[in-house]
């Protein structure tokens, strides 16, 4: 998503978060769509993603696509966007939310926001974006990718007193995120019907053990797969118990019928 940035010098060296007077009427819907619907896709299967990874939680908020409201000025220039994704841990999990506005958070900024990059937004993203988050949300985890380019995955961790600091891909070419304790990595398959022909590259979250994090659905198709398999396994076992009787000259037939 791009984002205009119309801010003072004061709002980026300031990153302290002060009470300001909320105005009432703030949008969060800029009407204006992703780059491509593989962006929306990339997007939505991140929110799904970490949905289903912290499914035993409560506190925290997955949002994508949505403006961040974090200053008294900042809210009343209508040109800005937010992240593509981001997660807000320690949060009120119960809660909707249209927007995501500071001050009506306890002064809570996200913890990870991913941007998904595009020829029109790759400057913005790794310039303009990159240091809004590291100096003013002082956001402890960032990642940018492209859906269209595999090999496109970047990401930083804010350090104390040294600011972003990239990361180390691990040897699947996976990057650590401290925060939600998850890898975010590449993953080659269809989601949604994208692509139309053959597959192409997803961000997806694994967790610590290099395990896929799944999407609810492929969750539910492997549980279901499993337990086919158990069945398949029972009566396979039954098979050969009653293969055996029958060697050793016990009517298996009889005994059924009993």
């Amino acid at each position: 998503m791009e984002m205009s940035i119309a801010q003072s010098s004061t709002d980026l060296v300031s990153p302290e978060w002060e009470m300001p007077t909320p105005p009432t009427d703030l949008p969060f819907d800029d009407g204006v769509p992703l780059e491509s619907a593989r962006h929306r896709i990339a997007m939505n299967l991140l929110i799904r993603s970490v949905q289903f990874a912290l499914k035993d939680r409560t506190d925290f908020f997955a949002g994508g696509n949505m403006f961040v409201y974090y200053s008294r000025n900042q809210a009343m220039n209508r040109d800005f966007r937010g992240p593509d994704f981001f997660v807000a841990l320690d949060v009120d999990g119960s809660r909707e939310r249209k927007s995501w506005i500071t001050w009506e958070e306890d002064g809570r900024y996200p913890d990870v926001i991913v941007e998904l990059l595009s020829p029109s937004t790759e400057r913005v993203d790794l310039e303009d974006k990159k240091r809004l988050y590291e100096r003013v949300f002082k956001t402890p985890d960032y990642f940018v990718f492209n859906p269209f380019d595999p090999a496109s995955l970047q990401g930083w961790r804010l350090q104390l007193g040294q600011g972003y600091q990239p990361l180390q891909p691990n040897a699947q070419g996976w990057l650590w995120c401290e925060s939600l304790q998850l890898w975010l990595g590449t993953w080659d398959g269809v989601i949604d019907r994208e692509p139309a022909n053959g597959t192409c590259s997803w961000l997806r979250l694994y967790d610590s053990n290099g395990q896929l994090v799944p999407l609810p659905e492929e969750a539910e198709r492997a549980n279901a797969e499993a337990e086919r398999a158990r069945a398949e396994q029972a009566e396979q076992e039954n098979v050969r118990l009653l293969e055996q009787l029958r060697a050793r000259g016990i009517d298996v037939d009889e005994l059924l019928d009993r």
